[in-house]
């Protein structure tokens, strides 16, 4: 194994504040870069597309659930697969508590090519299993979501205005 030199403290402190130069400007690059993709235009969802889930068939309207955000996770398990992937189980168990989402109005709903029985057995066997709901139990309300209006599940809600989330 080749392991970098050994040289004084003084040698040593120069490198450090060339690199963390260099990190300032790539951090101050990447920063730019995220606020140029926040800036994209946004594209109209025409296409009706519809999930199936343990609480039946969902639109990508409901999977908002009420909330201003989603956030879609591809879980990739391939119907042919008997497990989801390995990199994806191991995201998905630690996924923290989603209350923290839902006190930004945010939601997040796992997808996967697999179907409904694979999911849901592969679900079982994970420590992940809570981000999957039993049908007959409602999902429990968080102190920071509160209860939500039967409307906004439905799909009755005022659209936002989408540069000032109101």
């Amino acid at each position: 194994m080749n392991l970098p030199k050994i040289v004084s403290h003084d040698e040593w402190l120069v490198a450090r504040k060339r690199l963390l130069a260099k990190e300032k400007d790539f951090t101050r690059a990447r920063d730019r870069l995220n606020a140029e993709r926040r800036r994209l235009p946004m594209v109209r969802i025409d296409k009706e597309y519809v999930f199936d889930g343990p609480d039946g068939k969902a639109t990508l309207f409901d999977l908002f659930d009420g909330r201003r955000q989603l956030i879609v996770y591809h879980f990739m398990f391939d119907p042919a697969w008997d497990a989801g992937c390995e990199g994806c189980s191991i995201v998905v168990d630690n996924i923290g508590h989603l209350a923290h989402l839902h006190a930004r109005d945010t939601s997040l709903v796992l997808v996967s090519r697999a179907p409904l029985p694979k999911l849901l057995a592969s679900a079982a066997r994970q420590t992940s299993s809570t981000l999957v709901r039993d049908p007959r139990r409602p999902a429990p309300p968080t102190p920071e979501s509160g209860p939500r209006r039967r409307a906004d599940r439905l799909g009755n809600h005022r659209p936002r205005d989408p540069r000032t989330h109101r």
